[in-house]
Protein backbone atom coordinates (compact mmCIF):
# COMPACT_ATOMS: atom_id res chain seq x y z
CA UNK A 1 0.00 0.00 0.00
CA UNK A 2 1.42 3.07 -0.85
CA UNK A 3 0.83 6.46 1.10
CA UNK A 4 1.17 9.61 -0.05
CA UNK A 5 2.04 13.38 1.92
CA UNK A 6 -0.74 16.00 0.92
CA UNK A 7 0.52 19.35 0.72
CA UNK A 8 -2.00 21.54 2.09
CA UNK A 9 -3.30 25.35 1.27
CA UNK A 10 -4.84 26.33 4.94
CA UNK A 11 -6.50 29.29 2.93
CA UNK A 12 -8.14 26.10 0.76
CA UNK A 13 -9.90 25.32 4.30
CA UNK A 14 -12.27 27.73 4.06
CA UNK A 15 -14.32 26.71 1.52
CA UNK A 16 -12.54 22.59 1.15
CA UNK A 17 -12.75 20.32 3.66
CA UNK A 18 -10.03 17.69 4.00
CA UNK A 19 -11.80 14.67 1.88
CA UNK A 20 -12.77 17.31 -1.02
CA UNK A 21 -8.92 18.39 -1.24
CA UNK A 22 -7.97 14.73 -1.25
CA UNK A 23 -10.39 13.22 -3.80
CA UNK A 24 -9.05 16.13 -5.88
CA UNK A 25 -5.77 14.86 -5.33
CA UNK A 26 -6.53 11.50 -6.60
CA UNK A 27 -8.81 12.18 -9.67
CA UNK A 28 -5.89 14.33 -10.62
CA UNK A 29 -2.92 11.66 -10.65
CA UNK A 30 -5.41 9.03 -11.97
CA UNK A 31 -6.33 11.65 -14.94
CA UNK A 32 -2.77 11.85 -15.70
CA UNK A 33 -1.51 8.06 -15.73
CA UNK A 34 -3.69 7.44 -18.29
CA UNK A 35 -2.88 8.33 -21.74
CA UNK A 36 -3.63 6.00 -25.24
CA UNK A 37 -2.31 3.11 -23.43
CA UNK A 38 -2.94 3.03 -19.84
CA UNK A 39 0.88 3.77 -18.70
CA UNK A 40 0.93 1.91 -15.06
CA UNK A 41 3.90 1.50 -12.75
CA UNK A 42 2.12 -1.41 -10.50
CA UNK A 43 1.45 -5.21 -11.70
CA UNK A 44 0.04 -8.29 -9.81
CA UNK A 45 0.63 -11.83 -10.68
CA UNK A 46 -1.58 -14.40 -8.58
CA UNK A 47 -0.13 -18.14 -7.91
CA UNK A 48 -3.17 -20.52 -7.84
CA UNK A 49 -2.42 -24.40 -8.54
CA UNK A 50 -1.51 -27.59 -6.83
CA UNK A 51 -1.07 -28.00 -2.87
CA UNK A 52 2.42 -27.84 -2.09
CA UNK A 53 3.46 -27.74 -5.24
CA UNK A 54 5.99 -25.51 -5.28
CA UNK A 55 4.45 -21.71 -5.43
CA UNK A 56 6.50 -20.51 -2.49
CA UNK A 57 9.54 -21.47 -3.30
CA UNK A 58 8.96 -20.05 -7.23
CA UNK A 59 8.04 -16.76 -5.20
CA UNK A 60 11.09 -16.48 -2.91
CA UNK A 61 13.21 -16.81 -6.07
CA UNK A 62 12.18 -14.69 -7.42
CA UNK A 63 13.04 -12.04 -4.87
CA UNK A 64 15.92 -12.94 -3.80
CA UNK A 65 14.54 -14.04 -0.80
CA UNK A 66 16.78 -16.88 1.16
CA UNK A 67 14.59 -18.44 3.19
CA UNK A 68 12.87 -21.99 3.68
CA UNK A 69 9.66 -21.81 2.18
CA UNK A 70 6.47 -22.25 4.88
CA UNK A 71 2.86 -23.89 4.10
CA UNK A 72 0.19 -21.06 2.94
CA UNK A 73 -2.17 -20.17 4.86
CA UNK A 74 -5.44 -19.35 2.74
CA UNK A 75 -4.57 -16.46 0.97
CA UNK A 76 -0.80 -14.74 1.40
CA UNK A 77 0.37 -11.20 0.13
CA UNK A 78 4.08 -10.14 -0.82
CA UNK A 79 5.76 -7.16 -3.36
CA UNK A 80 8.76 -6.42 -5.08
CA UNK A 81 10.58 -3.76 -6.64
CA UNK A 82 12.83 -2.89 -9.73
CA UNK A 83 14.51 0.15 -10.19
CA UNK A 84 14.03 1.63 -13.55
CA UNK A 85 16.90 4.52 -13.39
CA UNK A 86 18.04 7.23 -11.27
CA UNK A 87 15.56 9.66 -9.95
CA UNK A 88 12.67 7.07 -11.55
CA UNK A 89 9.81 5.68 -9.06
CA UNK A 90 10.59 2.05 -8.92
CA UNK A 91 7.94 -0.27 -10.21
CA UNK A 92 6.19 -2.38 -8.07
CA UNK A 93 4.89 -6.00 -8.54
CA UNK A 94 2.15 -7.66 -6.24
CA UNK A 95 2.63 -11.40 -5.81
CA UNK A 96 -0.76 -13.23 -4.75
CA UNK A 97 -0.61 -16.77 -3.50
CA UNK A 98 -3.94 -19.16 -2.97
CA UNK A 99 -3.05 -22.27 -0.50
CA UNK A 100 -5.21 -25.17 -0.29
CA UNK A 101 -4.83 -26.11 -3.72
CA UNK A 102 -8.63 -26.27 -5.24
CA UNK A 103 -10.09 -26.17 -1.30
CA UNK A 104 -10.33 -22.29 -1.16
CA UNK A 105 -11.78 -20.81 -4.67
CA UNK A 106 -13.60 -18.44 -2.67
CA UNK A 107 -10.68 -16.50 -2.26
CA UNK A 108 -9.79 -15.90 -5.70
CA UNK A 109 -12.18 -12.77 -5.57
CA UNK A 110 -10.27 -10.55 -3.41
CA UNK A 111 -6.80 -9.93 -5.48
CA UNK A 112 -8.84 -9.88 -9.02
CA UNK A 113 -10.99 -7.15 -8.57
CA UNK A 114 -12.61 -4.53 -11.88
CA UNK A 115 -9.51 -1.78 -10.58
CA UNK A 116 -6.55 -4.64 -11.19
CA UNK A 117 -7.83 -6.64 -13.98
CA UNK A 118 -5.80 -4.81 -17.12
CA UNK A 119 -2.88 -5.37 -15.03
CA UNK A 120 -3.04 -8.90 -13.56
CA UNK A 121 -1.34 -12.46 -14.30
CA UNK A 122 -1.78 -15.60 -13.58
CA UNK A 123 0.34 -18.20 -12.84
CA UNK A 124 -0.64 -21.97 -12.35
CA UNK A 125 1.15 -24.62 -10.93
CA UNK A 126 0.49 -27.78 -11.01
CA UNK A 127 2.62 -30.84 -9.22
CA UNK A 128 3.70 -33.67 -12.46
CA UNK A 129 4.25 -35.97 -9.54
CA UNK A 130 0.86 -36.40 -9.02
CA UNK A 131 -0.87 -36.69 -12.56
CA UNK A 132 -4.23 -38.47 -11.64
CA UNK A 133 -4.82 -35.14 -9.76
CA UNK A 134 -3.65 -32.39 -12.27
CA UNK A 135 -6.74 -32.47 -14.73
CA UNK A 136 -9.34 -31.80 -11.76
CA UNK A 137 -7.06 -29.41 -9.80
CA UNK A 138 -6.06 -27.59 -13.39
CA UNK A 139 -10.02 -27.66 -14.73
CA UNK A 140 -11.16 -26.72 -11.02
CA UNK A 141 -9.08 -23.45 -10.35
CA UNK A 142 -9.20 -22.58 -14.29
CA UNK A 143 -13.04 -22.33 -14.42
CA UNK A 144 -13.36 -20.40 -10.87
CA UNK A 145 -10.84 -18.34 -12.08
CA UNK A 146 -12.22 -17.90 -15.47
CA UNK A 147 -15.52 -17.21 -14.27
CA UNK A 148 -14.90 -14.25 -11.24
CA UNK A 149 -12.72 -12.60 -14.62
CA UNK A 150 -16.07 -12.73 -16.54
CA UNK A 151 -17.95 -11.44 -13.60
CA UNK A 152 -15.34 -8.36 -12.79
CA UNK A 153 -15.39 -7.56 -16.60
CA UNK A 154 -18.88 -7.25 -16.50
CA UNK A 155 -18.72 -5.12 -13.05
CA UNK A 156 -15.91 -2.93 -15.11
CA UNK A 157 -18.47 -2.28 -18.52
CA UNK A 158 -20.89 -0.96 -16.24
CA UNK A 159 -18.44 2.00 -15.72
CA UNK A 160 -15.82 2.09 -18.82
CA UNK A 161 -17.57 -0.19 -21.67
CA UNK A 162 -14.19 0.61 -24.10
CA UNK A 163 -12.20 -1.14 -21.60
CA UNK A 164 -13.90 -4.29 -20.63
CA UNK A 165 -14.37 -4.40 -24.67
CA UNK A 166 -10.62 -4.34 -24.54
CA UNK A 167 -10.43 -6.98 -22.11
CA UNK A 168 -13.01 -8.97 -23.83
CA UNK A 169 -10.77 -8.92 -27.33
CA UNK A 170 -7.60 -9.71 -25.71
CA UNK A 171 -8.93 -12.68 -24.33
CA UNK A 172 -10.17 -13.86 -27.33
CA UNK A 173 -7.33 -12.97 -28.93
CA UNK A 174 -4.72 -15.18 -26.46
CA UNK A 175 -7.34 -18.22 -26.95
CA UNK A 176 -6.30 -19.82 -29.99
CA UNK A 177 10.72 -29.50 -12.66
CA UNK A 178 12.26 -31.78 -14.11
CA UNK A 179 10.11 -34.73 -15.39
CA UNK A 180 9.16 -37.44 -13.40
CA UNK A 181 9.73 -40.76 -14.15
CA UNK A 182 7.16 -41.69 -16.46
CA UNK A 183 7.76 -43.97 -19.50
CA UNK A 184 7.40 -42.12 -22.54
CA UNK A 185 4.09 -42.34 -23.91
CA UNK A 186 2.48 -41.24 -20.20
CA UNK A 187 5.19 -38.24 -20.83
CA UNK A 188 3.89 -37.56 -24.48
CA UNK A 189 0.05 -37.70 -23.15
CA UNK A 190 0.98 -34.93 -19.97
CA UNK A 191 3.29 -33.07 -22.47
CA UNK A 192 0.69 -32.77 -25.12
CA UNK A 193 -2.14 -31.83 -23.08
CA UNK A 194 -0.22 -29.19 -21.44
CA UNK A 195 0.90 -27.57 -24.51
CA UNK A 196 -2.63 -27.80 -25.85
CA UNK A 197 -4.06 -26.24 -22.56
CA UNK A 198 -1.48 -23.31 -22.68
CA UNK A 199 -1.56 -22.61 -26.12
CA UNK A 200 -5.68 -22.54 -25.38
CA UNK A 201 -5.42 -19.91 -22.98
CA UNK A 202 -2.62 -17.87 -24.33
CA UNK A 203 -0.51 -18.65 -21.59
CA UNK A 204 3.52 -20.05 -21.09
CA UNK A 205 4.39 -23.52 -20.36
CA UNK A 206 7.42 -23.93 -18.49
CA UNK A 207 8.62 -27.22 -16.43
CA UNK A 208 10.59 -26.35 -13.45
CA UNK A 209 12.24 -28.13 -10.33
CA UNK A 210 15.49 -27.61 -7.46
CA UNK A 211 17.48 -26.70 -10.48
CA UNK A 212 18.56 -23.35 -10.19
CA UNK A 213 19.02 -23.37 -13.92
CA UNK A 214 15.43 -23.94 -14.22
CA UNK A 215 15.05 -21.59 -11.25
CA UNK A 216 16.42 -18.98 -13.33
CA UNK A 217 14.54 -19.36 -16.04
CA UNK A 218 11.13 -19.06 -14.31
CA UNK A 219 12.40 -16.35 -12.55
CA UNK A 220 12.74 -14.34 -15.85
CA UNK A 221 9.27 -15.17 -16.97
CA UNK A 222 7.79 -14.00 -13.58
CA UNK A 223 9.80 -10.14 -14.07
CA UNK A 224 8.23 -10.43 -17.25
CA UNK A 225 4.99 -10.50 -15.78
CA UNK A 226 6.07 -8.29 -13.20
CA UNK A 227 7.58 -5.54 -14.15
CA UNK A 228 7.43 -5.28 -18.03
CA UNK A 229 10.97 -6.52 -19.12
CA UNK A 230 11.67 -8.72 -22.67
CA UNK A 231 10.06 -12.08 -22.47
CA UNK A 232 12.10 -15.16 -23.68
CA UNK A 233 12.39 -16.13 -27.19
CA UNK A 234 14.02 -19.37 -26.13
CA UNK A 235 11.92 -22.60 -26.49
CA UNK A 236 11.85 -26.43 -25.58
CA UNK A 237 9.75 -28.77 -26.38
CA UNK A 238 11.33 -31.89 -26.51
CA UNK A 239 9.41 -34.22 -23.82
CA UNK A 240 12.38 -35.96 -23.08
CA UNK A 241 13.62 -32.56 -21.06
CA UNK A 242 11.89 -29.65 -19.45
CA UNK A 243 9.05 -27.91 -21.38
CA UNK A 244 9.60 -24.11 -21.67
CA UNK A 245 7.07 -22.10 -24.18
CA UNK A 246 6.69 -18.43 -23.89
CA UNK A 247 2.82 -17.76 -24.95
CA UNK A 248 2.71 -17.24 -28.48
CA UNK A 249 5.75 -19.66 -29.83
CA UNK A 250 3.48 -22.83 -29.78
CA UNK A 251 0.93 -23.90 -32.40
CA UNK A 252 -1.80 -26.69 -33.03
CA UNK A 253 0.15 -27.85 -35.93
CA UNK A 254 3.35 -28.00 -33.76
CA UNK A 255 1.08 -29.59 -30.41
CA UNK A 256 0.06 -32.14 -33.16
CA UNK A 257 -3.68 -34.49 -32.78
CA UNK A 258 -3.83 -36.15 -29.05
CA UNK A 259 -2.21 -39.19 -28.55
CA UNK A 260 -4.60 -41.42 -29.05
CA UNK A 261 -5.45 -44.36 -32.27
CA UNK A 262 -7.77 -42.54 -34.67
CA UNK A 263 -10.44 -45.23 -34.87
CA UNK A 264 -10.68 -44.20 -30.87
CA UNK A 265 -11.47 -40.36 -31.54
CA UNK A 266 -15.03 -40.53 -32.68
CA UNK A 267 -15.46 -43.23 -29.60
CA UNK A 268 -14.95 -40.48 -27.23
CA UNK A 269 -17.65 -38.28 -27.81
CA UNK A 270 -16.51 -34.70 -26.81
CA UNK A 271 -18.27 -31.92 -27.97
CA UNK A 272 -15.18 -29.66 -27.93
CA UNK A 273 -11.44 -29.90 -28.13
CA UNK A 274 -11.26 -28.98 -24.44
CA UNK A 275 -13.37 -31.81 -23.80
CA UNK A 276 -11.80 -34.12 -26.20
CA UNK A 277 -7.85 -33.51 -24.43
CA UNK A 278 -9.68 -34.31 -21.33
CA UNK A 279 -11.19 -37.85 -22.41
CA UNK A 280 -7.48 -38.70 -23.85
CA UNK A 281 -5.64 -37.47 -20.80
CA UNK A 282 -8.34 -39.21 -18.25
CA UNK A 283 -8.09 -42.29 -20.14
CA UNK A 284 -4.53 -42.54 -19.39
CA UNK A 285 -4.68 -40.78 -15.54
CA UNK A 286 -8.21 -41.42 -14.40
CA UNK A 287 -8.98 -38.79 -11.79
CA UNK A 288 -9.29 -40.20 -8.12
CA UNK A 289 -12.69 -40.62 -6.85
CA UNK A 290 -14.51 -37.31 -5.61
CA UNK A 291 -13.98 -38.22 -1.74
CA UNK A 292 -10.45 -38.72 -2.36
CA UNK A 293 -9.68 -35.15 -4.67
CA UNK A 294 -12.14 -33.36 -2.37
CA UNK A 295 -9.85 -30.84 0.32
CA UNK A 296 -10.70 -30.39 3.47
CA UNK A 297 -12.49 -27.18 3.46
CA UNK A 298 -11.89 -26.06 6.91
CA UNK A 299 -8.67 -25.03 7.62
CA UNK A 300 -8.70 -25.30 11.35
CA UNK A 301 -8.95 -29.34 10.68
CA UNK A 302 -6.21 -29.29 7.94
CA UNK A 303 -3.47 -31.53 9.98
CA UNK A 304 -0.96 -29.59 8.16
CA UNK A 305 -1.43 -26.74 10.43
CA UNK A 306 -1.95 -29.18 13.55
CA UNK A 307 -1.08 -27.24 16.37
CA UNK A 308 -1.24 -29.83 19.69
CA UNK A 309 -2.33 -27.64 22.37
CA UNK A 310 -4.72 -24.96 20.31
CA UNK A 311 -6.12 -28.09 18.89
CA UNK A 312 -6.97 -29.66 22.52
CA UNK A 313 -8.65 -26.32 23.27
CA UNK A 314 -10.62 -26.15 19.92
CA UNK A 315 -11.80 -30.29 20.82
CA UNK A 316 -12.81 -28.89 24.60
CA UNK A 317 -15.01 -26.26 23.52
CA UNK A 318 -16.57 -27.95 20.57
CA UNK A 319 -17.79 -30.23 23.54
CA UNK A 320 -18.78 -27.55 25.90
CA UNK A 321 -21.12 -25.90 23.00
CA UNK A 322 -22.70 -29.43 22.09
CA UNK A 323 -23.31 -30.17 25.77
CA UNK A 324 -24.92 -26.10 25.93
CA UNK A 325 -27.22 -27.07 23.03
CA UNK A 326 -28.46 -29.78 24.97
CA UNK A 327 -29.05 -28.52 27.89
CA UNK A 328 -30.56 -25.49 25.70
CA UNK A 329 -32.79 -27.86 23.98
CA UNK A 330 -34.28 -29.12 27.00
CA UNK A 331 -34.71 -26.01 28.87
CA UNK A 332 -37.60 -24.67 25.94
CA UNK A 333 -38.90 -28.03 25.95
CA UNK A 334 -39.58 -27.49 29.15
CA UNK A 335 -41.34 -24.29 28.49
CA UNK A 336 -43.24 -25.68 25.91
CA UNK A 337 -44.29 -28.46 28.73
CA UNK A 338 -45.14 -26.10 31.09
CA UNK A 339 -46.92 -23.53 29.19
Amino acid sequence: MNYHILTINHDNLISETLWEIAKAEVEKRSSGSEGDGLEIGEKSVFFIGSKNGGKTTIILRCLDRDEPPKPTLALEYTYGRRAKGHNIPKDIAHFWELGGGTSLLDLISIPITSDTLRTFSIVLVLDLSKPNDLWPTMENLLQATKSHVDKMIMKLGKTNSKAASEMRQKIRNNMQKDHPDFDSEKRKVICKTLRFVAHYYGASLMFTSKSEALLLKIRGVINQLAFGIDKSKSICVDQNKPLFITAGLDSLSQIGSPPVPDNDIGKLHAHSPMELWKKVYERVFPPKSINMLKDIKDPARDPQYAESEVDEMRIQKDQELEQYKRSSSKSWKQIEFDS
